[in-house]
């Protein structure tokens, strides 16, 4: 399961995504009011999006955010993992975020393949996603 701090992400970007016309900047106050986020919360998201280059605040009475990355090429996946970290439901099927399970024996787990698909079809579901995709 997302978190909501990574669901409120997406919506801005997605917000984002929608409503920039040609890099014009848009406030966070509007994308707060549009899409029912918390400004607080919504600040800190954005902080964290620009920390990792997807989007550029701009200060002043003509600042905002914009997109730093077409819609096309920013993948769920990526913004998932940005926010929330691992997307695997167990760590043992980690792809990045690999840690053993302190209470099993991996090559006599009957749970790991399971969740192994899982992960799989998640990661070729998210993947295969990007903002331009939900737009």
């Amino acid at each position: 399961m997302i978190s909501k701090k990574c669901k409120y992400a997406i919506k801005a970007i997605l917000y984002l995504a929608n409503n920039q016309t040609e890099g014009t900047p848009i406030f966070s106050t509007e994308i707060a009011e549009k899409e029912n986020i918390p400004q607080k919360f919504l600040e800190t998201i954005l902080r964290e999006l620009r920390n990792v280059q997807i989007v550029q605040s701009r200060r002043g009475k003509t600042g905002g955010y914009v997109l730093l990355k077409r819609p096309e090429e920013i993948k769920l996946t990526d913004l998932i993992r940005f926010i929330d970290g691992p997307i695997a439901l167990l760590p043992c099927v980690s792809l990045n975020y690999y840690a053993p399970c302190a209470e099993c024996n991996e090559q006599d787990c009957k749970i790991k393949p399971v969740f192994e698909q899982v992960r799989d079809q998640t990661l070729r579901i998210l993947g295969n996603t990007t903002i331009a995709s939900m737009q």
